[in-house]
């Protein structure tokens, strides 16, 4: 199914574990495999967002515009099932990420195409303590280097939850 048939629901801006050649782009692969995800680009944020990482290596993008560095990613168009099971994984119903607005831009033939999208930001609960954590600086991509000594979530301490982990991480 093509990406302009409707079928697609929203447009998802990936910068971490979902890009291609990092852990969780196998949903992204499965979501394709099903007609549910297409991709469309390689972008930039259009205005800067501090993009750091947390317990585990987890990338979180910060909803603090103009602080930090326009960040690099990936965009996907996306089906409202598929939108769902993003939403899951990004535990947007448990506190751990928000699905919010961004606005992106993407290189084209004639030039750079500006686009809104959504990306999962830190959840604002704790995103100024994760930016403190990373001493007010961050990364423009969350790359092989950053991802170094990623921890996958089946990997990572089940008697705590992500929450608890993301606390005990701030607060050391």
């Amino acid at each position: 199914m093509g990406v302009g048939a409707g079928h697609f629901h929203s447009l998802i801006f990936t910068y971490g574990t979902l890009k291609r050649g990092f852990s969780n782009h196998v949903l992204i692969q499965d979501l394709i495999a099903t007609s549910d995800a297409a991709f469309i680009t390689v972008c930039l944020t259009t205005a800067q967002f501090p993009l750091v990482c947390g317990p585990y290596r987890v990338p979180f993008l910060l909803n603090f515009p103009g602080a930090g560095h326009r960040a690099s990613g990936e965009l996907y168009a996306v089906s409202a099932r598929g939108l769902g099971r993003m939403d899951e994984l990004e535990g947007t119903g448990r506190g751990h990420y928000e699905r919010l607005p961004i606005e992106i831009e993407a290189a084209a033939r004639d030039g750079a195409r500006r686009m809104w999208a959504e990306a999962y930001f830190a959840h604002s609960s704790y995103a100024a303590a994760l930016w403190r954590k990373s001493g007010e600086r961050g990364y423009s991509a969350y790359t092989e280097k950053e991802a170094a000594g990623y921890v996958k979530r089946k990997d990572r301490p089940q008697n705590q939850s992500f929450l608890e982990q993301i606390q005990l991480f701030v607060s050391s």
